[in-house]
């Protein structure tokens, strides 16, 4: 069997790898300015688009909010899942009628909305931010709705769920007016 000779390795200069490693990057259209003024770094990023990062500076005390809204909707997940009925007596002053099912579902569902809100603290991307402010707003604006219908179908009115629906709008104008902040194009000086 004859083996075949391969013929001697070449090496390249370094210059000429410059000139068609810019030859390539020219080619493909990365690597300089697109109409957008943006410098796509490789064809993905071109293709797929860029993070839209904070610019300039973030909003005054959005990491703040986000915290609190955090903490806030974690211990109400908590307590509904651990201790339903306590929650509910403590919020409507009466009994629970139903089951402790729905409550601890609820208590859930919170504590997903909130594992939302925790990971969006760790990121510096404005769109995923927004949603999670969008969700939180939904969700205070949802909850809302709800009890002020319940209170209305019950008859009574408490001084704790008057607190709750007021506290309910105040949190859905706090997370909006981030919300709206974010979206805002930054000014160019």
């Amino acid at each position: 069997m004859a083996t075949k000779s391969h013929p001697p390795l070449m090496k390249k200069h370094s210059q000429s790898d410059l000139v068609s490693r810019l030859k390539t990057r020219k080619i493909l259209g990365v690597g300089g300015e697109d109409d957008g003024g943006e410098v796509h770094r490789s064809k993905i990023s071109q293709v797929l688009g860029n993070e839209i990062k904070f610019s300039g500076r973030e909003p005054l005390g959005l990491r703040v909010w986000l915290v609190v809204s955090a903490v806030m909707l974690t211990v109400l997940a908590l307590m509904a899942l651990t201790f339903p009925i306590q929650l509910y007596d403590t919020i409507f002053d009466e009994e629970l009628v139903g089951t402790k099912m729905s409550i601890r579902l609820y208590g859930g569902a919170l504590l997903s909305i909130s594992l939302v809100i925790w990971n969006a603290l760790y990121t510096t991307e404005k769109v995923i931010i927004r949603w999670t402010l969008l969700t939180e707003a939904c969700y205070f604006g949802i909850q809302f709705l709800v009890t002020a219908i319940t209170l209305v179908e019950n008859g009574t009115v408490s001084n704790k769920a008057l607190v709750l629906v007021f506290s309910r709008v105040a949190f859905v104008g706090i997370s909006l007016c981030y919300y709206y902040q974010l979206g805002r194009r930054p000014k160019k000086i």
